[in-house]
């Protein structure tokens, strides 16, 4: 253990350095002495925790709105724990040598804006001189301890979490680590961090630079995940990395919103209806009762959610929303149509800068679908109509930007006489080559031939963690094939087309094969 102590210690040098090559030859060695994935996981969040956040996700720089964004880090080291399980185990350790190749460019994104640090927002893909001093990171939020407030859970988890619709960071991440000290009720704190996340979504998406674009719950997700694989108890840095930026201004909870008016007016039953814009708030979950739905959705019912979500302006997808869960429809299943309906926006993107919030827009059906897995939690329904929110928002964004539209994506006749290997060939070709054209091409003529599909997202997992400099990318390659094998929609196919797209065809920086090319070779 001296001796993978040392190399963390060299880790973190060359991480603060910037230094993607030398700290990527540091990982290298530690996946040569063998040291499990979650260590090397938990070492680098303690590396970068302190550096990831930022004062706002927003700035106005001379009368101009600007993005702030949020941490991929890790995102990133998330997606590092779950896509070994579909790859071959002799690239396990791959996709977190994309996230240690993308760190050293992921520190410190309010500086950057500024022109006063390196890495990924300050210079897309450009590699820096390791031998010309740079200033150091800036740690914009210090490190709290808890503080335990004299009331029950229930009320100071309600009051942590009014905490971060008010912005007070650093009160709201420690009243969190108090609440997180009683472990007989951290399902509860962290389902309701995960909450937190999923209701924090912009109302408004065309001509817009500035959103949360979902992030707050995939760093959300990211925290609990990574939390669970290195273990509560030497977790506390992971609780720094992503449980204080719920607070982090701007925040937006208008959509949150209309989805409580609309349980509130037309879920309840008669006797807990609104009577008036004056009276307070129910006590009572009035939709409780619709959480226990189980039917299943017609394909003609699916259909018309994801026409009034793709096509028709708001209020058409609220009211098919709230027409299915009348009738008795399955909440889960109502999210499985939402996401069919995401990976066709996915689809309809032509240009790479593009795919921004429509592959945002899945990663959110894909981050609200884990939460339905996970937690119980009571105000889940109301999320499918944030969820239809965000994806009619990208439907209308992508119909009203040029360059977007569906391709003819038909496979050429040949195609018939291939053999599975042969097509999952020339897909990998087209994915490399970054054809988003022909990948979609050649993954229709694999599904077309009513071949094993475990081979395919075999193909196309691989295919996305090639890919590196945003290894965020990553993230939404993983949960369009994981997705699709729990989806319960008739036209769940859409989904690998989708990841066959996104792919080849969302925008790169730098040599997005350099990372792959240097592990591969490394490592034999």
């Amino acid at each position: 253990m001296d001796q993978s102590g040392g190399l963390y210690a060299k880790l973190e040098e060359r991480i603060l350095a910037r230094d993607q090559i030398g700290a990527s030859a540091v990982y290298y060695d530690l996946v040569r002495a063998e040291r499990p994935r979650a260590e090397i996981v938990g070492e680098t969040v303690r590396i970068h925790a302190p550096y990831t956040h930022v004062p706002y996700h927003q700035r106005i720089d001379d009368g101009f709105v600007r993005f702030v964004n949020n941490d991929h880090c890790l995102l990133s080291a998330r997606t590092s724990l779950r896509l070994p399980k579909l790859l071959a185990p002799a690239l396990e350790y791959l996709p977190l040598a994309q996230t240690i190749w993308y760190v050293p460019t992921g520190l410190d994104p309010w500086n950057q804006l500024l022109g006063k640090m390196p890495g990924h927002y300050g210079g897309r893909g450009q590699k820096r001189d390791p031998n010309r001093p740079i200033a150091p990171p800036e740690r914009h939020w210090p490190d709290q301890q808890p503080v335990v407030l004299d009331a029950p859970f229930e009320e100071r988890l309600n009051h942590w979490l009014t905490l971060v619709q008010r912005g007070d960071v650093l009160e709201a991440y420690r009243v969190f680590l108090g609440l997180f000290a009683e472990r007989k009720r951290r399902a509860e704190l962290l389902a309701h961090l995960a909450f937190a996340g999923l209701i924090d979504v912009q109302d408004r998406m065309l001509y817009n630079r500035s959103y949360t674009t979902g992030h707050k719950a995939h760093r959300a997700r990211a925290t609990i995940e990574i939390g669970e694989a290195v273990g509560w108890e030497a977790a506390h840095d992971v609780l720094y990395a992503g449980a204080l930026d719920m607070a982090v201004g701007p925040r937006w909870h208008a959509a949150y919103e209309m989805a409580c008016q609309v349980s509130w007016m037309h879920l309840a039953e008669d006797d807990a209806k609104v009577k008036s814009s004056m009276e307070p708030s129910p006590k009572r979950l009035v939709e409780a009762r619709l959480l226990a739905n189980t039917a299943p959705l017609t394909p003609t019912e699916a259909q018309r959610l994801q026409r009034a979500i793709l096509d028709e302006p708001e209020p058409a997808y609220i009211h098919e929303i709230t027409t299915l869960l009348l009738a008795g429809k399955d909440p889960r299943k109502i999210l499985d149509a939402i996401q069919v309906a995401a990976a066709r926006v996915v689809l309809s993107v032509g240009s790479p800068a593009n795919f921004s919030m429509p592959h945002h827009g899945f990663e959110y059906t894909n981050t609200l679908k884990w939460f339905y897995d996970t937690f119980a939690h009571p105000h889940r329904l109301k999320l499918l109509y944030v969820a239809g929110s965000f994806i009619n928002q990208a439907a209308h964004w992508t119909r009203s930007t040029p360059g977007n539209g569906e391709a003819d994506t038909r496979p050429p006749a040949s195609a018939r006489a291939l053999s599975p290997g042969a097509l999952l060939e020339r897909l990998d070709a087209a994915q490399v080559s970054l054809k988003p054209d022909e990948s979609v091409a050649w993954t229709r003529a694999y599904l077309d031939s009513g071949y094993d599909r475990a081979p395919l997202v075999s193909t196309l997992a691989l295919c996305a963690v090639k890919e590196g400099n945003d290894p965020h990318n990553q993230e939404i390659g993983l949960g369009l094939v994981e997705d699709w094998a729990s989806c319960t929609a008739h036209d769940r196919d859409t989904l690998l087309l989708a990841c066959a797209h996104h792919t080849a065809g969302h925008q790169k920086f730098g040599d997005p094969l350099e990372a792959y090319r240097r592990f591969t070779e490394a490592l034999s």
